[in-house]
């Protein structure tokens, strides 16, 4: 080789020097490789094969026919192939180079090696023999490991930032709102759940510290990260810390939330950062709290019926007094309505569990809505002398399919409603045709329902103040109405329309 194209070859190695600290993408990367392997070594073509782990693969290619590569590609693709070393794939190349070109064409490769370990290879196309003195190969070894080396940190560089896509792709897509403090507990990553949670954007969420963000609005349950450090935390890499409570946020109302406090811990036993998990514990509250309004409501309820039963029938079995046949049957009567209530209360939290537990079977068949609310209306009117009970159906009613003692027990229901919390008046069940569905309204012209109990009448044992006051019952009766509409495929509501009374209607589908 001539003087001057060995200032050339160090050049390229210069070049090569800077590539691996200025080009950190693979596929430019090598390209960028191949560019210059061609031009220092004088070459036609080249290509750029690695190995991996399912075995060798062309990454780059420049000169090459379309034809000759997409045969090359399966071959180094093959099983058996990924077992080959270098000097097996050069002597390999070489045979096609020289099969391919008809004996016009030499190859020369030059194998890439990090830590001992092949990466890769360089296989250069030329035209005339490869002939190089112990100085060319010299220098041409120190362009292969230059090359590798920049080989392994674009690959290096291609990991991390895959692993940062997949960490980020696994922090916005948890469910769970996620902090990341640094040591000092100011705010280097928040996750999106984080900021729907807390109603602010990341960019002013981030950069802040934690007690601006995490901040109380009563005293919480467990020790505050402050108060913990204050003890020692973290004492150990899984010293996980747990605090509840109720979570000040700009935009009321506050949230309940659970925080977990984890430690990330340098091999030097330093604090490096802290992985703060802020889950919405809502329903978990909810629950709690309809389980204690449970216990209270439906031992209030069981203690009332029990206690008459005891007393009516403990009077009666009293061995120094004679009872008169008229007292007897009174007494007897109380003791049968209350066993009823106490049935139909049983029946309610049956009903109940069975929706928690995937919903309630219904039993179809072709009913007229219309002779069912008469009968119904016919039943009440014995029992009231204060409320003029009228139905209202257009002739021609459709028959509907459905569950006929469900339906009469949303109506029992409406009607039994409509008399309790209705002094005197009138109680109307109208009904309403249209294209796809037929529409009931059970209303009275008592003093209605408050605004503030409007959201909640549905609710599992809900009851307002004024018929906790008036009537007994657990709060399960509108429940349980609106779930059997809705396993009929139709919806039932509270039309505030009228300017007394309460109006509750319902939806079938024809």
């Amino acid at each position: 080789m001539l003087p001057d194209f060995r200032i050339r070859q160090r050049d390229y190695l210069l070049e090569i020097a800077r590539a691996i600290t200025q080009e950190l993408d693979l596929g430019q990367l090598l390209a960028r490789i191949l560019r210059i392997s061609i031009e220092m070594l004088a070459g036609q073509a080249g290509l750029i094969a690695l190995k991996e782990s399912e075995g060798w693969r062309v990454t780059a290619a420049q000169g090459i026919a379309p034809a000759f590569l997409s045969y090359l590609e399966p071959l180094l693709a093959e099983e058996q192939v990924s077992e080959l070393n270098v000097v097996e794939l050069n002597r390999m190349l070489k045979d096609l180079t020289y099969t391919a070109s008809m004996g016009l064409l030499n190859g020369v490769g030059l194998p890439l090696v990090t830590f001992s370990q092949v990466i890769g290879v360089i296989f250069i196309f030329r035209s005339y023999p490869d002939v190089f003195s112990a100085n060319d190969k010299s220098l041409l070894q120190s362009f292969a490991d230059q090359a590798a080396i920049a080989v392994h940190n674009a690959r290096l560089y291609t990991q991390v930032s895959y692993e940062k896509q997949r960490l980020d792709a696994l922090l916005d897509s948890a469910a769970d709102g996620i902090l990341i403090l640094n040591a000092d507990h100011t705010i280097e990553r928040c996750n999106t759940a984080f900021e729907k949670l807390y109603g602010k954007p990341r960019g002013e969420i981030q950069g802040g510290t934690q007690n601006q963000v995490i901040r109380w609005v009563r005293e919480p349950q467990g020790l505050t990260l402050e108060d913990a450090e204050a003890g020692g935390w973290p004492l150990t890499p899984t010293a996980y810390l747990y605090v509840e409570g109720d979570l000040d946020r700009p935009e009321p109302p506050p949230l309940p939330v659970g925080v977990t406090y984890a430690p990330l811990i340098s091999p030097e036993g330093k604090l490096r950062n802290i992985i703060v998990t802020v889950r919405d514990i809502t329903h978990f509250r909810t629950a709690d709290e309809i389980k204690s309004t449970f216990i209270s409501i439906i031992s209030h309820e069981l203690r009332t019926p029990v206690a008459l039963i005891k007393g009516y029938a403990s009077t009666l079995r009293r061995d120094d007094a004679k009872w008169d046949r008229g007292v007897i049957n009174d007494s007897l009567s109380v003791i049968e309505e209350e066993a009823d209530h106490l049935s139909k209360m049983i029946d309610d939290l049956l009903d109940a569990s069975r929706l928690q537990a995937g919903g309630l079977s219904l039993n179809r068949s072709d009913i007229s809505i219309p002779a069912l609310a008469e009968r119904l209306a016919e039943r009440f009117r014995t029992q009231t002398k204060k409320h003029t009970i009228t139905v209202d159906f257009p002739q021609k009613f459709p028959v509907i399919l459905a569950d006929e003692t469900r339906l009469e027990q949303v109506l029992t229901n409406l009607i039994s409603n409509a008399i309790k919390y209705t002094p005197d008046g009138d109680i109307r069940i109208q009904g309403q045709v249209r294209p796809e569905q037929v529409i009931i309204c059970v209303s009275d012209e008592g003093p209605g329902i408050e605004p503030k109990d409007m959201p909640h009448i549905f609710d599992r044992f809900y009851r307002s103040s004024n018929a906790a006051k008036q009537t007994k019952g657990a709060g399960l009766g509108l429940y349980l109405a609106r779930a059997i509409i809705e396993a009929h495929e139709g919806q039932m509501w509270l039309d505030p329309k009228p300017d007394t009374g309460a109006r509750i209607c319902f939806s079938l589908p024809r």
